[in-house]
């Protein structure tokens, strides 16, 4: 369980990163803008199919209850989504409701994550909502992901701030995300540091700066190169 205090209009605050899990400004927003916006997920949802999201820090999980909204609104008859995320401290059930509960358009989403959510997590959490599946792996994401056999479409990276979580941000780590991603896949993350940019350049994506939101100057969105692209999966 993560350490937390709520501040700030009933936001929740990491104590151990020093951070919100989420913009101050409008987390909902924020998604909307930097994840289904940056992984051009209105056109890709619309296609149908089986399309897989993942997610390096699902926190609140606000990015997955937003996404799931904005899935069932666009995605056709017949199609599916895979939701896998990393986290190293899973928030407990209470804590999610409290936190998801500042959106009334979420509320459906909300009811069911917490509905199913251990009330305390300590092992991986796998929920299956029909056509909608949803994984969190607990424990150190570079360790999980290497392990895994994921292959996304699409990747939030939405770890606390870089300058405060470098371990989420690293070289290393980059290197597993492309690896465990499509063949034309995508990512993207509220971040612009240049070190972040670096990191996801030389594991082999084309990246490139973004309008960020809520006055943020840019953030980071990117596809994978094909003739970069190390060898992916197991």
């Amino acid at each position: 369980m993560p350490r937390l205090v709520w501040q700030d209009g009933d936001m929740p605050y990491s104590v151990e990163f020093g951070d919100f899990f989420y913009s101050r400004a409008d987390g909902r927003a924020e998604c909307a803008h930097v994840f289904i916006a940056g992984n051009d997920l209105v056109r890709r949802f619309g296609a149908g199919g089986v399309f897989t999201v993942a997610e390096l820090g699902f926190g609140t999980g606000l990015n997955f209850a937003e996404t799931w909204r904005q899935w069932k609104r666009l995605a056709p008859k017949g199609a599916r989504l895979d939701f896998e995320s990393f986290e190293l401290a899973p928030m407990g059930r209470a804590d999610i409701d409290r936190a998801l509960s500042a959106w009334p358009d979420l509320a459906d989403e909300r009811l069911a994550l917490v509905a199913a959510w251990p009330e305390q997590p300590i092992t991986d959490v796998d929920l299956d909502f029909g056509p909608v599946s949803l994984r969190v792996a607990h424990g150190d994401a570079l360790a999980r992901l290497g392990d895994s056999d994921l292959l996304a479409d699409a990747w939030y990276l939405d770890g606390f701030s870089p300058a405060r979580n470098k371990a989420m941000w690293s070289a290393d780590l980059m290197a597993e995300v492309a690896r465990h991603t499509r063949s034309g896949g995508t990512f993207a993350t509220y971040s612009a540091a240049g070190w972040v940019r670096r990191n996801l350049a030389e594991a082999g994506f084309i990246v490139a700066k973004h309008p960020g939101h809520a006055g943020k100057r840019d953030m980071t969105a990117g596809r994978l190169d094909p003739e970069r692209a190390p060898s992916t999966g197991r």
